[in-house]
């Protein structure tokens, strides 16, 4: 099992940059692709990026496309989400997840494909 704990989310205007950091214990994190989801008001968890147990592979969603980027450091066991000229619509809760499997070299992108999730951080972005 492995345990995630978000942090960095904040209040922000638009335009300005953001990194989230997801700290993991329990079994290494290196074992799991990880992802990160948001989930906005009324509306369902939405995947964000993903990155593979080597961390040679990413994905993101189209929206996110060339503004954020996600990284391990497997050292410090954290994954990270840096958000780069952040939008109104970026504003959501989110979460970090981990996904045991064989995905050394894929990116998961389905909730269901992730069986661990951390709690939250929530991103509020200002026009």
């Amino acid at each position: 099992q492995v345990q995630l704990v978000e942090s960095g989310g904040a209040l922000v205007q638009a335009g300005v940059s953001l990194r989230l950091s997801c700290a993991a214990s329990g079994r290494t994190s290196s074992s799991y692709a990880m992802g990160w989801f948001r989930q906005a008001p009324g509306k369902e968890r939405e995947f964000v990026a993903a990155i593979s147990r080597s961390g040679g592979s990413t994905y993101y969603v189209d929206s996110v496309k060339g503004r954020f980027t996600i990284s391990r450091d497997k050292t410090k066991n954290t994954l990270y989400l840096q958000m780069d000229s952040l939008k109104p619509e970026d504003t959501a809760v989110y979460y970090c997840a981990a996904a045991p499997g064989t995905y050394y070299s894929s990116t998961p992108y389905l909730p269901a494909d992730y069986a661990y999730w951390g709690q939250g951080t929530q991103v509020t972005v200002s026009s």
